[in-house]
């Protein structure tokens, strides 16, 4: 999308897959106006927002059941009181920009109103509360024509009000059951786009994003780039659902995929190992690359062509049963032969970080991985 924003994959916080509508939950525990605002907070002083990650994002119902007179969205009178621009204006004050959520069909998927018929006024809307991103999903829409319509015309819309808004779309995805995509075309409305499933706090919910990413790579790999991403959606990292192996796997994998960051947790109760996994900056640095090239797998390797002569590889072992394997490959096939062309320094990022040292072109590498885990190496050619 050519709105000259989303140069790198965007990085943030969503309340979706953690918080969900939870109309009866606990305060604490409510997709409300007092959750942003606490989670804007520990981005600030927890070291999220130096990290990289700057956006504060509003899925699913934020909205009021009805419009207002003058056909508006509005927002739900008791988990916002003070209304959207208000949040907005505490998300800017620190230093944070404020993402909401809306649909191209009638209704979003938790039954609040959609943007269907509504695309100028809705964009014009959001842009006067000061929203900087718009997720915008892609239930209820009575046919194909219309969905696609509807992106495109939202696209357009939210150019239209002048403010810079990034534009997340799952138009790829409610495609996907019926025609193949064209991504071309999508990269020309959105800056990022679903493809698959939502996310849940599992290992089989990970596991089959990344089978159903290596399976569909020869038709998204090449297309995603600065302005436009492959989203395989939220981090997970800092719930409940994945071992710590199965959560570097995540980050590590999110990394080579230049996917958009964006987590889905509690900020204000998340464990130390979750938060400096989540705020590495070594991984962050390549899923940031300026390069903006998504990495794919080869055999039993992922690798990703970085900036400077560098490669990310990805070694990833899919076994639930067992200890560590070893895995063993040239470095001579790495890159199309020129990762380590004459030579390469090697530097393990993940787990934990440390030098590996100086290889030439011939040699081999050895690497044990555990299960569900991976080992997020950095070559450098020499």
């Amino acid at each position: 999308m050519d709105n000259g924003l989303a140069r790198t994959p965007p990085m943030g916080w969503l309340h979706w897959e953690r918080f969900l509508c939870a109309p009866t939950a606990p305060p604490r525990a409510a997709a409300s106006g007092t959750l942003f605002v606490e989670m804007a907070d520990r981005m600030v002083s927890e070291g999220w927002r130096d990290a990289g990650y700057e956006f504060i994002c509003i899925d699913d119902c934020w909205m009021a059941p009805t419009r207002d007179e003058q056909g508006r969205l509005q927002a739900d009178p008791e988990r916002f009181p003070s209304g959207i621009r208000k949040l907005a204006d505490y998300v800017h004050s620190k230093g944070l920009k404020l993402g909401i959520y809306s649909d191209v069909g009638r209704k979003t998927c938790a039954g609040f109103p959609g943007s269907y018929d509504h695309y100028d006024l809705d964009a014009q809307t959001f842009a006067s509360w000061g929203v900087d991103l718009l997720k915008f999903d892609g239930c209820n829409s009575d046919s194909l024509e219309l969905l696609a319509e509807g992106y495109r015309r939202m696209s357009l819309a939210l150019n239209r009000t002048g403010r810079s808004i990034v534009y997340s779309c799952e138009w790829p995805f409610y495609l996907r059951p019926l025609q193949q995509p064209n991504y071309t075309e999508i990269k020309q409305y959105c800056n990022h786009w679903r493809n698959y499933y939502d996310v849940s706090d599992s290992w089989s919910s990970i596991k089959g994003i990344l089978d159903w990413t290596a399976r569909h790579q020869d038709s998204i790999v090449k297309i995603a780039g600065p302005g436009g991403w492959n989203d395989p959606d939220m981090l997970v990292i800092g719930n409940f659902g994945l071992s710590w192996d199965q959560s570097v796997t995540q980050m590590a994998m999110w990394a080579i995929m230049a996917a958009p960051l964006f987590m889905s947790n509690d900020l204000r109760n998340i464990s130390p190992e979750a938060k400096c996994l989540l705020q590495n900056k070594e991984v962050i640095a390549i899923n940031q690359d300026p390069l903006g090239k998504q990495g794919y797998q080869i055999a039993k390797l992922w690798e990703r062509p970085l900036s400077g002569r560098a490669y990310a590889v990805a070694v990833l072992n899919l076994q639930e049963i067992g200890g560590p394997q070893k895995y063993t490959f040239s470095l001579t096939f790495l890159g199309n032969g020129l990762a380590c062309n004459p030579a390469c320094s090697i530097r393990q990022v993940l787990p934990v970080s440390r030098d590996w040292g100086v290889y030439s072109w011939i040699s081999s590498l050895s690497v044990e991985v555990n299960p569900t885990g991976t080992v997020l190496l950095k070559i450098l050619a020499l």
